[in-house]
């Protein structure tokens, strides 16, 4: 009977955590299929950042988004952010084989100048569903997420999500509440310009600011308007069914 009991003890909490396992993976596909056609009310990045700033005694954060549908966003918004994170996104399945060699061949060089190559894809399903923050344990959920995004949703849902939910400044998520917040327009009066202002921030909205620019995001700014050009403009979005 004692040795039952123990055993039993000793069970009881890896059964709960195997539950509790299952549950998140049971929300994670649940949201996968959900979101393949309705609204993201809020992602898991926000989370985190309200509840950091509570944490902290900031009662005055709020990490917002405005959610609008791809038509209600500037063409050039979508192609800015191709253009500076993710030129190969209409050709491959949610990884940039070639990036990640060069990340990784980077990296090794310069270790205390890490570079990253995560494709739009990606970074949608970490922002949608994980933490921020590097570790073995988030990449290899984000490439399952990743995974299981681009089979159940379309690229330009993957888009849309990610344009709806990306970070471009303190409590500011999404083109819309950037568009809002920074130049008092809507998201589908952006001009090219604007758009590549936005996409120049990414991927450190808290240190580079769209609102107070430094010379080098003007200058990455500048650099993304050439990409968007060499791309071939709104043709580019047209040609992949992105428009």
């Amino acid at each position: 009977m004692r040795k039952s009991g123990r055993k039993s003890l000793f069970l009881l909490p890896w059964l709960w955590f195997k539950r509790g396992v299952l549950a998140v993976i049971g929300l994670w596909l649940a949201g996968i299929v959900l979101f393949a056609f309705l609204p993201v009310p809020f992602s898991a990045v926000m989370i985190e950042r309200q509840i950091g700033a509570w944490l902290q005694g900031d009662f005055g954060y709020v990490a917002h988004s405005d959610w609008v549908s791809m038509d209600e966003i500037s063409p050039t918004m979508a192609l800015a952010v191709m253009a500076a994170e993710d030129q190969k996104f209409p050709e491959h399945w949610g990884f940039d084989v070639a990036a990640i060699e060069k990340a990784l061949d980077h990296n090794e060089r310069r270790p205390t100048r890490i570079r990253g190559a995560s494709t739009l894809s990606q970074q949608t399903a970490k922002n949608l569903f994980l933490w921020d923050g590097r570790s073995w344990l988030r990449k290899g959920l984000e490439a399952g997420l990743t995974g299981g995004i681009e089979l159940v949703w379309t690229k330009r849902r993957i888009l849309t999500v990610y344009l709806n939910i990306v970070e471009l400044g303190d409590g500011v998520f999404g083109v819309e509440e950037a568009s809002q917040r920074y130049f008092n327009k809507p998201a589908k009066r952006l001009s090219a310009s604007e758009a590549a202002l936005l996409a120049a921030v990414l991927p450190n909205p808290h240190r580079f600011k769209a609102d107070a620019p430094s010379g080098y995001v003007i200058q990455r700014q500048q650099w993304i308007l050439r990409q968007m050009r060499q791309l071939g403009g709104e043709g580019f979005l047209k040609a992949n069914g992105l428009d």
